[in-house]
């Protein structure tokens, strides 16, 4: 009894649909190692990604905030107060840059696309102070003496375009004998905000506007 027992086990292991379920088993066990790599490999690129994604917003804060220094294509304005002797009776102040002046060059530099501006060596951002000090001109509490560089970074063209329109702030500068002078550049480069940043009103709003 053993023996027949024993052949027929043999027998039914040797047949074919026996082996073809073993094949399938082995398979399936393979391809269910497979799909767990796969999966795992899926939940580390979203992980990844994730990361990815949570720097370059990060990043692009910081830009916008303007605490990190930026380079690009853009232009540079310098300007300086003219040489031209005063007429009798005319008013010296004329011929002498002023912080309007300035503000209608940075004005015009935003409103033509520019992504960064920086007055010598300060760069500008939403809190930033341009205003006359005497004879000097103060940017984020710092005093400087014409000329005054800018640079912004942007579409030199449009940049171009926009100071040197017709009946344009470098137009009504030149008016008056103020020297202005535009250079479109490969590469500008515009330095990081170094001041500080102070809160005493303003606060986040919570989630859900409370």
């Amino acid at each position: 009894m053993i023996a027949v027992q024993f052949r027929t086990t043999q027998d039914i292991r040797a047949s074919i649909p026996f082996q073809r379920v073993e094949d399938l088993s082995q398979r399936l066990n393979q391809t269910e190692k497979e799909r767990d790599a796969l999966l795992k490999e899926v939940q580390q690129l979203r992980q990844a990604s994730e990361k990815e994604t949570v720097s370059r917003e990060i990043e692009t804060l910081k830009m916008g905030a303007g605490v990190v220094a930026m380079q690009g294509t853009g232009i540079t304005v310098t300007i300086d107060d003219s040489k031209r002797p005063t007429k009798p009776g005319e008013n010296p102040n004329l011929y002498l840059i002023h912080d309007d002046d300035i503000l209608k060059v940075i004005n015009e530099l935003w409103a033509a696309g520019a992504e960064a501006v920086a007055i010598n060596e300060q760069r500008l951002i939403a809190s930033s102070e341009i205003r006359c000090a005497g004879p000097t001109l103060s940017v984020n509490n710092t005093r400087y003496s014409p000329p005054y560089d800018i640079r912004a970074i942007g579409d030199p063209q449009t940049l171009e375009t926009a100071l040197k329109m017709r009946g344009g702030v470098v137009e009504t500068l030149q008016f008056w004998g103020i020297q202005v002078t535009l250079k479109k550049q490969e590469e500008v480069t515009v330095p990081a905000y170094k001041g500080t940043f102070r809160f005493e009103f303003a606060s986040p709003v919570k989630e859900g506007g409370k």
